[in-house]
């Protein structure tokens, strides 16, 4: 069994479904792609999560980050390694330490117990970890605080249901799912709050912790039968945190020509799926943006901080919210101002947001 502070560290799974464009999830390069290129090449080696390279969410996320650092600086080799189940965590892992990569990524919180084990095993090695924090000196962890960004989402659901009811569902009742949840809910009600307005949210309670799950972040049809419930209780907004299975919400929303819309996560829905008429924002994690960074700074020979970490926010655009794209002229300017005012008050810590999955 594992620990609650394994299964805490495991939650961190990518919290839902997003779509990135095939550009940027290629084809692993070649073993021996340092052939013909003069002198030492620093090698960032990435071990997915079981959803795989091109799985439109946080492990294609994390691998166009490395392409990004590769394309800034020519002396940066990168290369991954698929996984197929839980039980080939370790040995990719260890494949890598003795490949001699320079910096070896896992991706994903269910990685976060292998890594940990990994890292311990060998201290000399760097390793970067997205979405958990080991807490091991030479494990560089880079989380995101995305309740803050589902505030603003949940406050736009608000804003633009003409129901009166909006919903969420999760792929997985882990904390990177739930921590959207968590913010989503309550930026429904800080709408609420400030317009003496009775939106309701469907699927989730924070209170409670509980709401609705697909139990999978592949099956669509599992993602469209939970969001036909929500429809079906009257929600006409719904932001699926389900990874791939939430596409089988956007592309029935899509198909039902604006009886009910959607919120995307982790990647901006207008540039990943082909779902965009029915997503009318999502809530971005800029998983890309840390890992270049990251691989970036140790490239350079910066020493990782792994104690500091990288926690995405909204005062650091670690977090944010897409443009509105095809909605942007049926949002109304004054709730699109409020949004702005509202991340600024966030940012600034006025508004507080919490969630028990918040990255600590």
């Amino acid at each position: 069994m594992r620990s609650v502070r394994g299964m805490r560290i495991a939650s961190i799974i990518a919290a839902g479904g997003l779509v990135l464009s095939a550009a940027a999830c290629g084809e692993a390069p070649d073993e021996d792609n340092n052939a013909g290129s003069g002198g030492e090449k620093y090698t960032a080696c990435m071990v997915t999560d079981v959803g795989g390279i091109d799985d439109k969410s946080f492990n294609a996320s994390a691998w166009k980050g490395l392409e990004a650092a590769k394309a800034e600086n020519s002396n940066i080799d990168i290369k991954y390694v698929a996984s197929k189940a839980q039980a080939d965590y370790e040995p990719n892992l260890t494949q890598y330490v003795n490949q001699d990569c320079d910096f070896i990524l896992a991706v994903g919180g269910l990685m976060g117990d292998a890594t940990k084990k990994i890292a311990e095993a060998n201290p000399n090695q760097q390793f970067g970890i997205v979405d958990a924090n080991p807490g091991v000196a030479n494990v560089f962890p880079m989380e995101f605080d995305t309740a803050q960004a589902g505030f603003l989402a949940g406050y736009v659901a608000a804003g633009m249901s003409a129901s009166g009811k909006v919903g969420t569902y999760g792929g997985m009742k882990i904390p990177p799912v739930t921590i959207f949840m968590d913010g989503y809910v309550d930026g429904v009600a800080y709408y609420n709050q400030a317009k003496s307005a009775n939106v309701q949210a469907l699927g989730w309670n924070k209170a409670t912790q509980n709401g609705s799950f697909t139990n999978s972040f592949e099956k669509q049809d599992e993602g469209k039968k939970v969001s036909d419930a929500l429809v079906a209780q009257g929600a006409d907004i719904i932001m699926p945190v389900a990874g791939g299975a939430g596409l089988g919400t956007t592309s029935a929303a899509k198909a039902s020509g604006g009886k009910y819309n959607t919120i995307w996560v982790d990647v901006d829905g207008c540039e990943s799926t082909p779902d965009c008429s029915a997503i009318i924002t999502t809530v971005v994690k800029n998983i890309s943006g840390a890992v270049k960074e990251a691989v970036l700074k140790a490239a350079g020979g910066e020493k990782l901080n792994a104690e500091e970490g990288f926690v995405g926010v909204l005062a650091n655009d670690g977090v944010s919210i897409a443009p509105y794209h095809e909605f942007d002229s049926k949002v109304p300017a004054e709730l699109k101002a409020e949004v702005d005012k509202l991340k600024a008050d966030i940012s600034a810590g006025t508004v507080k947001v919490t969630s028990a999955a918040q990255p600590k």
